[in-house]
């Protein structure tokens, strides 16, 4: 029997398979009593008889006993006749010895040689890593209650408070469930009665954070050489907070940074052996086919592997991304105290996981309750240190897929930030005539006099050079365009501005810098200091360094248009709960950011149709489009020359029909996105909404106002130990990624019992057959012999197949057509509801009676078609056809159940047109009086049925027409017909 598992590392999966399969299943196969076996662990060597889960935990946490060669106490046969003590006299004694990797192994575990200090006194890798681990293992890994053998006090403490995360449970609440639960358990229970006391056994699980004093007007941190100050050396301010009567609070800081080192905690991703497998998605199974889907698709991505070529060599070598913004943790809004976190994605997981918050890394928590604004760089010290170690070299990572110690190196993209955290993170000026981050001094405005802001409406220097808005005068402002756009700065040129222009003064708020008088002043500044990532080597390279938000960007704008069109007078907050819309000043007030994402991509084109001006209306709907263009998943590459010349053109128009004042900074900005996208990849992962909801998690840790980043960072650590040791010990779903959606096809209503025969059971069941794929040979096969027998061989496939293929002595077929070609039963359940693939549908009866609208289907077939009647030229190609769902059956083949969709056709040549601006209008009244014919007329479709969103809108010229949208629901069927519109009424799913 292999035992070479047991020197393994408790963390690879060799280890875990060994303990699973090997340990496990030889014990249990022995044992007289499966509860009573005897446990080989470090701890219990084989003195203490408990069950074999408990063994199993004890195994993966205490290691196993590596004297115990021979397994004589769980059944197997000593070989020789040598004693249990001369055989263990002539085990390995050393504490440790080193394998050809060049690691040591300790104890039987992988111990690698980590640049920083390990312990002399050599305990195991796993306690280097994780603070009071051992003291954790001795404590709390007992029994639940004395003679309990299933369940340790460790598993249900950290089940307990993995139900409480998931669903959102108060203190008070888990508090008395805890104490519920003890009750029920027997007397000497280990259960803690509290949820303090439950954090204090599951803290020592987590990683540690640092608590770093700083100086309360952010001049300094005291650290390094200043750790031992206790006033500042720039402003004096002493360290301590000062009480009521102004005397110091010696050991009480006036202000705190929470540092939450990253080294460790990227060294921990790896040891997951599912997360270590996703850190590599990029490299083994991501789609490549040129379309930008992701950050690996992105120029900067390539560019950095291109520049360091030993760095993209190795997949395992991290991507990150920064974002930072201030957040309210008391959840009062006359409170002015301001919390500012720091945060790190990591770009190498895939799509479907970088925005997750279980993948959203807390590196530092700034104290309030003054923001840092332009001094943040000081609070970023111990991160950049970090930082710049990754990007040097951090050896001794751990893989737990692989099962090998490697060099892990990281390199930080760019940052994320709304507009005034971008000004603080970049040291750029964003105001006044150099507003513009990216066209620095070349932005100039023109400055309002009257209402005193600059206007951006200087858009046609970004056209083509021979494009005919360049000569127009009277339309814009009297003068012709012969400027060419500005090209941005690289991050070479940057920097070396950055020296020459910028004063080199300390950062804090004892000296500010020194501001300019405005119009009259010549001295007009691009940035207010030298950011601190130009200490990294890489930074000046980076093609792009910060991020412009889409999402702010995007609700300014919306604000802006709503503001102009409505004419609202000044924004205000009204203080309640609900979203208004007034109707006696026409105002709408607390419009939430994805409010305005939802009206400029969707609502706000269909609501002007009929109420501007073409030129307008058209206008401001391509401005809608661009922002729904540059918000998808999937984006062309090709496309982006096209969609960023048709953006200009559309700002264009807008100045010569909007106020000058409605060109403001954030207006002028859209112009630089679509550049991002093509460098930096989709706008998804580069967008505020996923880190908004995170510090909305966050506030949610604060439970007392007093000390509101002590509860998070004590919060934050332990969600870290719930989510490793659920994870890797229990197979549970963690916190912080949202569970699969339930794609099984089933009712979602009651059913109604018809009894059907003849034609109306031989069509849809007709319809099974022509859209199962196991039958497309006996199709293809059936066409070819009935056409040369019979001229009319289409209704007669169902009764061929059975008679003539299945009937033969030696037919081979699959299970799945020899139930299928049976007819089903003439009882048939028809459903309201049913839900195919993950996706909703209902019948048009259910729909009346609800808001929202889940009947609609939308097909595109293959269908041949003719130019008339008498036209012999058939010509083959795709189709769309609009329809309404009006019954849904089901058809039971006793061990195969197959929903289909009967639909009423909207006719194609009068019933669906696509005007100027693009939107696709369906008339359901105009339905297609050939759609009760047979469904297998419709065929089988080589493209995708799609679910489509059918919204209520008001009738337009007298005939009700709505706008539609294809959903992701995906269906396959191919058209045979010789008409243009589908003649069956039927949908396979």
């Amino acid at each position: 029997m292999d035992k070479s598992w047991m020197r393994a590392d408790r963390r690879s999966n060799e280890y875990r398979s060994g303990v699973l399969e090997a340990f496990i299943e030889f014990a249990l196969v022995n044992a007289r009593d499966p509860y009573h076996i005897c446990c080989p662990c470090t701890k219990c060597e084989n003195d203490k008889d408990i069950s074999a889960q408990v063994i199993k935990t004890h195994l993966f946490f205490n290691g196993i006993n590596l004297d115990y060669d021979i397994w004589d106490e769980h059944g197997e046969a000593v070989v020789n006749s040598e004693s249990n003590s001369d055989r263990y006299s002539n085990a390995i004694d050393e504490d440790s010895e080193t394998d050809s990797s060049g690691s040591s192994i300790v104890g039987g575990h992988m111990e690698a040689k980590y640049d920083v200090q390990s312990d002399s006194d050599g305990e195991e890798y796993l306690s280097g890593e994780y603070t009071g681990f051992r003291q954790f293992v001795d404590d709390d890994n007992k029994p639940l209650y004395p003679g309990c053998t299933t369940h340790t006090r460790m598993a249900v403490i950290v089940k307990l408070y993995n139900i409480k995360t998931k669903h959102s449970m108060s203190e008070s609440a888990y508090s008395d469930v805890l104490a519920a639960f003890a009750e029920f358990l027997p007397t000497g229970n280990s259960i803690p009665d509290t949820l303090s006391e439950a954090n204090k056994v599951l803290t020592a699980l987590g990683m540690d954070y640092t608590k770093i004093d700083a100086c309360p007007n952010d001049c300094i941190l005291y650290r390094k050489d200043y750790e031992e100050e206790t006033k500042c050396p720039r402003c004096t301010k002493s360290r301590w907070k000062l009480d009521s009567n102004d005397k110091e609070r010696e050991g009480v800081p006036a202000k705190t940074l929470w540092y939450f080192p990253i080294i460790s905690r990227f060294k921990r991703m790896f040891q997951s052996p599912e997360t270590s497998k996703s850190l590599t998605w990029h490299a083994t199974t991501r789609k490549k086919d040129g379309f930008l889907r992701h950050p690996t698709d992105s120029t900067s991505w390539k560019f950095v592997d291109e520049k360091w070529p030993a760095f993209g060599d190795e997949p395992r070598n991290l991507r990150l991304a920064l974002s930072s913004d201030g957040f309210n943790p008391h959840s009062v809004q006359s409170n002015s105290y301001s919390c500012w976190p720091i945060i790190l994605v990591t770009y190498n997981l895939p799509p479907w996981l970088v925005m997750k918050r279980k993948h959203m890394m807390l590196s530092l928590l700034i104290s309030g309750p003054k923001q840092p604004g332009n001094d943040i760089d000081v609070y970023l010290e111990p991160l950049i240190d970090d930082l710049k170690l990754l990007w040097a070299e951090v050896s001794g990572v751990y893989d737990a897929v692989k099962n090998e110690i490697f060099t892990l190196r990281a390199v930080l993209f760019w940052t994320i930030n709304d507009f005034p955290a971008y000004s603080n993170l970049s040291g750029s000026i964003v105001k006044g005539y150099n507003g513009c981050p990216i066209c620095l001094d070349q932005t100039e405005p023109t400055r309002l006099k009257n209402g005193r802001k600059m206007s951006h409406n200087n858009n046609r220097r970004f056209l083509e050079k021979y494009h005919p808005y360049r000569k127009l005068k009277a339309a814009f402002n009297n003068r012709t365009e012969d400027r060419t756009a500005p090209v941005p700065l690289t991050g070479e040129e940057l920097l070396s501005r950055l020296e020459q222009e910028v004063p080199k003064l300390p950062l804090g708020k004892k000296d500010k810098t020194p501001k300019y008088k405005g119009g009259e002043d010549e001295r007009r500044p691009c940035w207010k200091k030298k950011f601190i990532f130009f200490e990294l080597d890489y930074w000046k390279y980076l093609p792009v360094r910060h991020c412009l938000d889409v999402m702010h960007i995007e609700k300014n704008v919306c604000d802006s248009l709503l503001g102009t069109l409505l004419n609202i007078s000044g924004k205000t907050k009204d203080g309640l709960n609900s979203r208004l819309v007034s109707m006696d000043d026409l105002r709408l007030t607390q419009l939430k950011s994805h409010d305005c994402h939802a009206l400029m991509q969707q609502l706000l084109p269909v609501a002007i149709r009929g109420v501007l001006e073409k030129p307008v209306r058209v206008a401001i709907i391509k401005l809608c489009r661009f922002f729904n263009e540059i918000c998808r998943k999937t984006i062309d590459p090709a496309r982006l020359p096209k969609i960023q010349s048709d953006l200009v053109e559309t700002l264009c128009e807008l100045e010569m029909y909007f106020p000058p004042s409605f060109f403001d900074i954030m207006v002028h900005l859209t112009v630089h996105l679509v550049r991002e996208v093509e460098l930096c990849g989709p706008v998804c992962f580069r967008w505020m909404y996923p880190f908004e909801r995170y510090m909305k998690v966050c506030k949610g840790y604060v439970k007392n106002r007093t000390y509101p980043e002590g509860c998070i960072a004590e919060r934050y650590i332990t969600e870290e130990a719930v989510e490793f040791i659920e994870e890797n010990y229990f197979d549970d779903i963690t916190v912080g990624i949202p569970p699969d959606p339930n794609t099984d096809d089933m009712p979602t209503s009651g059913a109604t019992v018809e009894s059907h025969f003849g034609k109306d059971l031989d069509e849809p069941h007709l319809c099974v057959l022509r859209n199962t794929d196991e039958f497309n040979s006996y199709f293809q096969e059936h066409m070819e012999y009935l056409k040369r027998e019979f001229p009319q061989y289409k209704k007669k496939y169902a009764k061929w197949l059975v008679v003539i293929q299945l009937s033969e002595p030696d037919c081979d077929v699959l299970e799945i057509v020899k139930w299928l070609a049976d007819k089903t039963g003439n009882e048939v359940s028809k459903f309201q509801g049913y839900r195919v693939g993950g996706v909703q549908f209902n019948i048009k009866s259910r729909d009346d009676l609800r808001k929202t609208q889940s009947s609609g289907v939308y097909l595109v077939a293959e269908t041949p078609q003719v130019a008339s009647s008498k036209d012999k030229n058939i010509v083959t190609e795709d189709m769309s056809f609009y329809g309404v769902i009006t019954e849904i059956w089901e058809l039971d083949y006793a061990f195969f159940r197959f929903p289909l969709f009967k639909c009423d056709w909207v006719e194609s040549h009068k019933g669906v047109k696509v005007d100027d601006l693009g939107f696709t209008l369906v008339n359901l009244n105009r339905k297609d009086m050939t759609s009760s014919k047979s469904a297998n007329e419709a065929g089988k479709s080589k493209s995708k049925e799609k679910r489509l969103k059918v919204k209520k809108a008001k009738s337009l010229k007298s005939s009700t027409s709505t706008r539609t949208s294809d959903a992701s629901c995906s269906r396959t069927s191919k058209s045979k017909k010789k008409e243009a519109e589908p003649t069956g009424g039927l949908l396979s799913c």
